[in-house]
């Protein structure tokens, strides 16, 4: 490889390097350095999966300066810009991303899910004033709930960034007509964001009240909580949505109860969720929103399984990045269930950035709920999820929500229909490859030793014994290897 190139592919690894140093500080002191952006929210953006975002909102002025730079870890702030300088910049955002949630109009599809982040009239107020569309206000209940301390656990990777986050948190333990005060309060202030009411119920006098109440209070939409994995009451959150005939008799009781759009969200503890949801459906859910959190253990420290409560632990419910596939695999199904055709659906699961959420969109989602990635960076992120939604819609010619929302779900079929006589191989760029051999080892070892190296350290594949799995692209560190452009039978490549 020549110096140029080997140049060009550190300076990228440098790049990513140094924005995968910075902490997104609160109130950061690298914002007051320079004269005419925010150093924070153009990295934040980048870290976000929104690079393109990042490129616009810099320009050949970026460089002026207040004062040097403060960066408690000196990161190299000029050199992030530079960089993305070089990059491809997108204008005139002009798309409209509103959509609706059950007929009822949201902003934008970006929805705070019922949690600890929607629970108070403070945080609320923040989270609209920062741009969410609506909250799902965290679950209204008729019991006294209490809670244990702590209650957060977390997988992390080697480089201690987040995968999940396990919770054994319960539901508000604000009393109904607290909780009440607070939706008219937020409604009245707020009449153009969308306030969806979690409700749970032990019976059918107690979903019937609070659907009455919180009808009167002004919330737009219900969402019936059949899903919760942490409740004491038996007979309560999950064990309702793994029960059909219960979720039908509470839908109901609630739809006899408010003339308003119900939500049903399900539980993902279950074989097959379309049993549940067509259930929601039978009793008159307008909608369905999903998924709630795993059932799950994140570790054991000590003997004690984590959060170590005292010296116990429960199971707990968890979230985060390494739920979004089985996420979307339920809202897969049930786009795909003609029993559930044309019902509304609400993605949750994972979603931390603009191409998680159309991903959720693409399956058929028109709205989505984040929990997870207010845990770890903040109300701030729905900034990005809104940029990046908008470039990708300019990008694409979409102007509107629903000229993408669903377009997937038809590409997603069984395993016996897709195309078993055809291969597709990988193609290694030279140009880029630096020979660490990665794409070796993982062949030789974990794939159908197709990959040997020659004196110049290349990959060479052998074509006779390559299955097409492609299990060497995804583990190049420097995306070297791509799909060949196009298929060939598999009978004419032995």
């Amino acid at each position: 490889m020549n110096e140029e190139k080997l140049k060009v592919i550190k300076e990228e690894l440098d790049y990513n390097m140094e924005v995968h140093k910075c902490l997104l500080c609160h109130n950061a002191t690298c914002n007051k350095a320079y004269k005419n952006i925010e150093p924070e929210r153009i990295i934040r953006a980048i870290k976000l999966d929104n690079e393109k975002g990042a490129r616009s909102l810099i320009n050949d002025n970026c460089f002026e300066k207040e004062e040097s730079n403060t960066c408690p870890l000196n990161i190299d702030i000029d050199f992030i810009l530079k960089k993305l300088l070089e990059k491809e910049e997108v204008k005139d955002l002009d798309v409209d991303i509103s959509t609706d949630i059950c007929g009822v109009k949201l902003e934008n599809p970006f929805i705070l899910s019922s949690s600890i982040v929607g629970s108070t009239y403070d945080q609320i107020k923040r989270a609209f004033d920062q741009g969410w569309a609506g909250v799902s206000v965290k679950t209204i209940s008729m019991m006294n709930i209490e809670e244990s301390s702590p209650r957060l656990s977390a997988l992390k990777d080697y480089d201690e960034s987040f995968i999940g986050f396990k919770n054994i948190e319960q539901l508000s333990e604000y009393t109904v007509e607290e909780n009440m005060k607070m939706i008219k309060r937020l409604k009245e202030e707020y009449p153009s964001k969308v306030i969806i009411a979690s409700i749970m119920g032990r019976d059918i006098e107690e979903w019937g009240y609070l659907a009455r109440e919180v009808t009167k209070a002004g919330a737009d939409l219900i969402e019936l909580n059949f899903s919760c994995p942490n409740m004491k009451h038996k007979g309560t959150g999950s064990a309702i949505g793994q029960t059909p005939i219960l979720v039908e008799k509470f839908t109901k009781a609630v739809k006899d109860n408010t003339n308003l759009p119900v939500l049903a969200k399900m539980t993902p503890n279950i074989t097959d969720m379309c049993v549940p949801a067509i259930s929601a459906k039978q009793g008159g859910a307008d909608g369905i929103s999903a998924i709630n959190t795993i059932k799950s253990i994140t570790g054991i420290n000590n003997l004690v399984p984590e959060p170590d409560v005292n010296g116990k632990s429960s199971l707990g419910g968890y979230s985060g990045k390494a739920v979004k596939p089985i996420a979307l695999r339920f809202i897969g199904e049930m786009a795909n269930n003609p029993e559930l055709k044309d019902i509304s659906l609400s993605g949750i699961g994972g979603i931390y950035t603009w191409k998680d959420a159309v991903e959720f969109m693409l399956l058929g989602c028109s709205s989505v709920q984040l929990t997870t990635a207010v845990l770890e960076y903040g109300y701030r992120v729905v900034d990005d999820l809104i940029l990046g939604l908008k470039i990708y819609m300019k990008e694409n010619n979409y102007n509107k929500v629903s000229d993408f929302v669903g377009l997937s779900k038809s590409n997603l079929i069984n395993n016996d229909l897709l195309d078993k006589d055809t291969i597709e191989f990988p193609r290694f760029n030279y140009d880029k490859c630096i020979g660490c051999g990665r794409c070796f080892i993982s062949c030789m070892d974990g794939g159908h030793s197709a990959i040997k190296f020659d004196e110049n350290r290349r990959p060479i594949l052998d074509p006779t014994k390559c299955v097409g799995c492609h299990l060497c692209k995804l583990v190049c560190p420097i995306k070297a290897i791509s799909k060949s452009p196009n298929r060939i039978r598999k009978q004419d490549s032995k």
